[in-house]
């Protein structure tokens, strides 16, 4: 699958995107007509200790579906939203059959 990676006001490591690119490879399991991704990743001015913030949009054909997901590392926030991801696909593939 096709991933765009965006950062806001930083430069992301590496292993982040190779992280996340294998979590968003195994959404083509779930639902196989994913066109393409992006993920968006930005820091929260807070001064909570969650104030990391990952916002997936993942294009389908005749649609996009945005999440969005706050979590104390970017790695959590990527596994809350892909992991949502994967519920609204499995639906939206429950609901064409």
């Amino acid at each position: 699958m096709k991933v765009d990676f965006h950062a806001v006001n930083f430069s992301i490591d590496k292993k982040l995107i190779n992280f996340i690119q294998d979590k968003m490879d195994k959404l083509d399991r779930v639902y196989d007509k994913v066109v393409y991704s992006d993920v968006f990743l930005k820091l929260d001015n807070t001064s909570t200790k969650e104030n990391k913030i990952v916002e997936l949009k993942v294009h389908v054909p005749g649609d996009s579906i945005i999440v969005k997901k706050q979590g104390k590392s970017f790695e959590e926030g990527a596994d809350l939203a892909i992991s949502s991801i994967e519920r609204v696909l499995i639906k939206r593939k429950e609901k064409i059959k």
